[in-house]
């Protein structure tokens, strides 16, 4: 706890310097990566998650309601070797969610930013939310707090690994529940396309975070980009936490959309 306790402080520190500015840190599909954004580029981003599957409690059967997640994210370092991005993201998950609006931060290394063959390495802390007391439905800090270190092996692709840690409290769910690995892997599909990219992740656990998913994204443009991926949970329903029903898949679509960097838009035209 006392570790989610200084990621938190730490990027809440972070976040009242450099005002509030990004979303979602710069993920997997669903996890976390060690990418992080450049200096002065926003991204803006919007997920959707759909249940493919009915639940069922006290004999009837419903779906849960779609979650979305919108947020922007932007680099705020001006290194070569070192950066970090900074969000805010709005999540709506129906009317069960009062309190919409959570930060993140990351900080992150490239691959041998400092001699060959160095992993990347990121640090950061996602899904700060503002109401840390009342009832279950309506404790939003869950603070995820994580490590992750990447390596892009020959042409097999990049491998990910990590550990995160969350709140406990937040997650309704016992301290050793409430953390666990991150994995991943992820490849651009040149073979295909330039623009065709590839994914699996997995948060290891027993929380409303743990999954593994699989997913595709394209390319429409250099900065435009859409993702279609199917989540399986782990979970118990966080609508009944104590009726162990398992959580329901979901389809995932989710769209990335790079502004061209602050920095560029005082930038003179070039003359022809």
């Amino acid at each position: 706890m006392k570790k989610i306790l200084f990621a938190l402080c730490a990027a809440s520190a972070i976040l009242a310097l450099v005002g509030p500015a990004n979303a979602t840190p710069s993920t997997q599909i669903w996890i976390p990566s060690t990418d992080v954004q450049g200096f002065g580029v926003f991204h803006l981003g919007w997920d959707s998650y759909i249940k493919t599957a009915q639940t069922s409690i006290g004999g009837a059967n419903f779906y849960e309601p779609t979650v979305t997640n919108g947020g922007i994210t932007v680099g705020v370092l001006p290194f070569k070797n070192v950066g970090l991005e900074v969000g805010i993201d709005y999540r709506d998950i129906s009317a069960n969610h009062q309190y919409p609006i959570y930060f993140n931060a990351k900080l992150g290394v490239p691959e041998d930013a400092f001699f060959k063959y160095m992993p990347a390495v990121a640090i950061g802390a996602f899904d700060m939310g503002t109401r840390s007391y009342g009832a279950t439905l309506t404790t939003t800090n869950f603070n995820i707090s994580y490590g992750l270190i990447a390596k892009n092996i020959w042409k097999l692709g990049r491998i990910s690994a990590g550990y995160y840690l969350g709140n406990n409290i937040a997650l309704d769910v016992a301290k050793k529940d409430a953390q666990g690995f991150l994995l991943s892997w992820d490849r651009t599909i040149t073979e295909i396309s330039d623009k065709l990219w590839l994914a699996v992740d997995y948060q290891g656990g027993y929380n409303s975070y743990s999954e593994i998913s699989v997913g595709a994204s394209y390319a429409v443009t250099p900065d435009v980009s859409f993702l279609v991926g199917y989540d399986v949970w782990s979970d118990i329903n966080y609508l009944a936490p104590q009726s162990m029903l398992q959580a329901r898949p979901t389809a995932t679509v989710q769209v990335d959309i790079n502004l061209p960097a602050v920095q560029d838009w005082f930038k003179k035209p070039d003359k022809k």
